[in-house]
């Protein structure tokens, strides 16, 4: 059979016109078929299942991304699949999202990309069976990795290096994780750039959600962009974020930061790991960010990158229906008989062995109460449940022999016939028989010394909350009733989940005296206060549950990707440094062609120029004074008799006079235009009244207290004008400083003739009424006085304090004032909003322009002189 292709090649080789429903346009693919395949949506298909399709076509469709497909896989000899059977696995968070999601979207459509958990050894056969069983019958896309590789980007790079570090872990010695290796790093790159392969061939960019999934695929949204910039993406770190001061010694740390951030939105489970973010992105890569009702918010390239904030919860639902199963209620009678009708009380820790668990602590710390509260030995009772270790290598080992010999030492010290004070249950446990623990448990300890979420508790103050059947198996038993309900919480203060409860004992997990106090207060607590506190735990963890934080994060990635379409976008850099420039459909960057085009056909021109942060950079040379090209530029403008040039600055006349002295014909304007002189032989002049400065004997101490408590901070006294400045300070403790100050100087100089305004790097206070808007002003009247309105205007600057001259100037363009063919170019550096029309990257940029201006003019002014 041809295919359709082929068969139109031969119709416009025969010149014959191809069929009407072959003229229509093609639709973007939306499935694939079979691993690598794409179907045609142009197939031959009837009318009916065209209708079909497209219907299906039209319904909305989030992609989840995770490390592993949420399924559970057997060995079966009888499947003609290669020889698997797969069902779902309902412990996975990502089925569960789309499970609660769905109950209040039930036309939404969810897609899986993953790897399949322990069988990625299939031959090419069998996985394309897999992948198509997959697609058809879950909606997965499988993700196959070669073991080789798998073992370098999962245990290696991610479980050795990254989730240590993420977790406070320096690998100072061997013993204490693996050190940067650059082969596991770029085994991390290559599987998630084979995950973005497998994305590209299912995705829809122009209607489908992305929700990209843990560290493991941090790089992911850098490929994803790189391919598609209006990408709908959104990434959600499961794991802490630690400090700046643990995440800079990452080798690859700006390459990971900036592939997160060509995310739509970040979201983390707690304000400290979203803190921890944020400053990361402040210190290494300059980038600040905004609070706007309720919304965090990076200005990254143009594209607003929305930070979320909400932990997740748990699966209601779920939780519900297995309380309901008749082996839950089996299980429960089982422990009320072996613990309740014993005279014991439960504790109960639930973790996973490792390293960052605090088992030991938690161990300890019972040692620590049995040793300390004899009237609590024989009754009490730590059921330490042990889920297998994720990961692998020594430190496993030596976690377990840890806690397998103190268990034993303390059990040997306390213990007696028919007591145990420390239950050990280090195999695989069933999700029922771990509720039916809750269930009887009267304190559950959680003492993680770090974790990014942890639904433990979550789950145990549900499982607490109970049923009507459970209730009957506690009568029935001789244990009384579980009404009213109540439920006793220890929580480690470094786990994710700590913040929302705030009726739990919070403990620091290392002071092992405290957690032991903390579990003899949760037991010895009164009973009503027990209640009160399992009242306010379950109405927050069951209106919070796993649906309500889908919900949520998805409603905010179409918040945050809603203006794509209002964006012109292109991309910069190479490599994980890519990113996408965003600009606003009227703010474009500034030709060179086009400006030195109208600048050549100019007859008369006004140019005013910013100084620091335009010509000058902000950062990087102490030493600001201009360069001899920056002088032999402004001299060749200046010597074109068609220029009036001007520079505008915050800086003091006299530091102006002396770094450009050599410009005889160079207008200057000093602090922000209070000062004016029109060229180097004329005198100073002030645009208004001179200003009354008794205002600095109550500004100036207020910021010299500041400078005393802000190690780096300087203040400079103008003529005018105070300028406190921490360019030299810790960025954060600097900004968090500044903005103190300008609360303070606002209310103590209330009633004085001044304004304060913050900038980059600096707080200024310096008269009212002056501006760098002023400035322009009178320099275009002056003009006009003189009869020569310029009919070519350039404008450019870098900061607030510009911004007045892009109003003045684009005011003047539409007044009627210039002359209709006049041109006008108002341009800030940066992408940023701002009252200019254009923007150029960087103060390079600038030079670079100004270079061109004035080849331009020294041209002119050859070709006078010839004449």
């Amino acid at each position: 059979m041809v295919s359709r292709s082929y068969s139109n090649l031969l119709e416009l080789a025969s010149g014959e016109a191809p069929p009407p429903s072959s003229l229509g346009p093609r639709r973007l693919p939306r499935v694939m078929t079979a691993t690598g395949i794409i179907s045609d949506p142009d197939s031959d298909t009837d009318s009916d299942s065209n209708s079909d399709t497209d219907s299906a076509s039209s319904r909305p469709r989030i992609i989840v991304v995770g490390n592993h497909l949420p399924l559970r896989i057997q060995p079966d000899p009888t499947s003609l699949v290669a020889g698997l059977s797969f069902s779902w696995d309902h412990d996975s968070l990502l089925l569960q999202l789309k499970q609660d999601y769905q109950n209040a979207s039930p036309k939404t459509d969810f897609l899986y990309v993953g790897c399949l958990r322990d069988y990625n050894h299939l031959s090419l056969v069998d996985q394309e069976s897999v992948a198509n069983h997959l697609l058809e019958s879950f909606n997965c896309v499988p993700v196959f990795l070669p073991g080789d590789l798998l073992g370098r980007f999962y245990h290696g790079f991610c479980k050795q290096y990254l989730w240590p570090l993420f977790h406070y872990m320096l690998p100072l010695s061997p013993d204490l994780g693996s050190r940067f290796d650059r082969n596991l790093w770029q085994a991390y790159v290559s599987v998630n750039k084979i995950f973005a392969d497998r994305i590209l061939e299912v995705i829809n960019p122009d209607d489908d959600l992305l929700w990209v999934h843990d560290y493991h695929l941090m790089v992911l949204p850098t490929i994803l962009r790189k391919r598609f910039y209006r990408v709908k993406l959104g990434f959600f770190l499961h794991s802490p974020f630690p400090s700046s001061e643990i995440y800079k010694t990452l080798p690859v740390r700006e390459e990971l930061l900036r592939a997160v951030l060509n995310s739509d939105l970040i979201g983390f489970h707690t304000f400290d790991y979203a803190r921890h973010f944020l400053s990361c992105c402040s210190r290494m890569l300059g980038l600040s960010y905004q609070s706007k009702r309720g919304y965090i918010g990076l200005e990254y390239y143009g594209r607003t990158v929305s930070i979320k904030i909400l932990p997740v919860g748990v699966h209601l639902e779920q939780l519900k229906s297995v309380l309901s199963l008749p082996e839950t209620e089996n299980k429960v009678r089982e422990l009320i008989e072996q613990f309740w009708n014993n005279g014991r009380v439960m504790l109960l820790g639930v973790d996973d062995m490792d390293i960052f668990k605090g088992i030991s602590l938690k161990l300890l710390a019972m040692e620590e109460l049995l040793k300390q509260r004899v009237e609590w030995r024989g009754k009490v009772v730590l059921v330490q449940i042990a889920n297998p270790a994720r990961g692998r290598g020594k430190d496993v080992e030596e976690v377990q022999n840890d806690i397998r010999s103190t268990v034993k030492r303390i059990n040997e010290v306390y213990g007696g016939p028919g007591y145990k004070p420390v239950i050990l249950l280090d195999e695989p446990m069933q999700f029922y028989e771990r509720i039916a623990y809750y269930v009887t448990a009267e304190v559950c300890l959680v003492t993680a010394v770090r974790d990014g979420m942890n639904l433990i508790p979550y789950e145990y103050v549900i499982s607490r909350q109970g049923n009507d059947g459970l209730d009957q198996v506690f009568r029935a038993n001789g244990s009384g009733s579980m009404v009213p309900k109540k439920s006793m919480l220890v929580v480690s203060e470094f786990i994710g989940c700590s913040p929302s409860l705030s009726g739990a004992i919070r403990v620091n997990p290392w002071n092992i005296e405290a957690v032991g106090d903390a579990m003899d207060c949760a037991l010895t607590m009164p009973e009503a206060e027990k209640q009160l506190r399992h009242e306010k735990h379950h109405r927050y963890v069951s209106t919070h549950d796993v649906g309500y934080w889908a919900k949520s994060f998805l409603q905010d990635l179409e918040r945050s990707c809603k203006d794509h379409a209002t964006k012109r976008c292109w991309g910069i850099g190479f490599g994980l440094r890519f990113r996408v420039v965003a600009l606003d459909l009227n703010f474009r960057k500034l030709s060179m062609e086009h400006i030195v085009g109208a600048y050549r056909r100019a007859r008369r021109r006004a140019v005013l120029l910013d100084y620091d942060g335009t010509l000058m950079p902000q950062q990087g040379s102490i030493d600001k004074s201009p360069s001899a090209k920056s002088i032999e530029i402004l001299n060749k403008l200046c010597g074109d008799k068609k220029n009036v040039v001007f520079l505008v600055s915050a800086r003091g006349r006299d530091t102006l006079s002396g770094w450009f002295g050599q410009c005889q014909n160079l207008g200057m304007a000093a602090e922000h235009g209070y000062f004016l002189r029109l060229r180097r032989d004329a005198e100073w002049e002030t645009c208004i009244q001179v200003a009354d400065c008794s205002w600095k004997q109550i500004a100036e101490p207020v910021m010299r207290l500041y400078t005393e408590t802000t190690d780096g901070s300087t203040i400079e006294d103008r003529e005018t004008a105070l300028v406190w400045s921490y360019e030299d300070a810790d960025f954060d403790f600097g900004s968090c400083q500044a903005k103190e100050l300008l609360d303070h100087l606002e209310s103590v100089l209330t009633n004085e003739p001044v304004s304060v305004k913050s900038g980059p790097h600096i707080v200024e206070v310096k008269p009212q009424g002056v501006s760098k808007g002023l400035v322009a002003r009178r320099l275009l009247a002056t003009m006009e006085e003189k009869g020569v309105s310029p009919d070519f205007i350039l404008c450019i600057g870098d900061d607030r304090s510009d911004e007045d001259m892009f109003e003045v100037i684009t005011n003047v363009a539409t007044s009627g004032t210039l002359a209709p063919d006049a041109e006008i170019f108002a341009c800030t550096v940066g992408r940023k909003p701002s009252k200019a029309k254009y923007y150029l990257d960087d103060t390079a940029e600038i030079v670079r322009l100004m270079q061109g201006l004035a080849s331009v003019s020294e041209q002119t002014v050859s070709s006078s002189e010839v004449e």
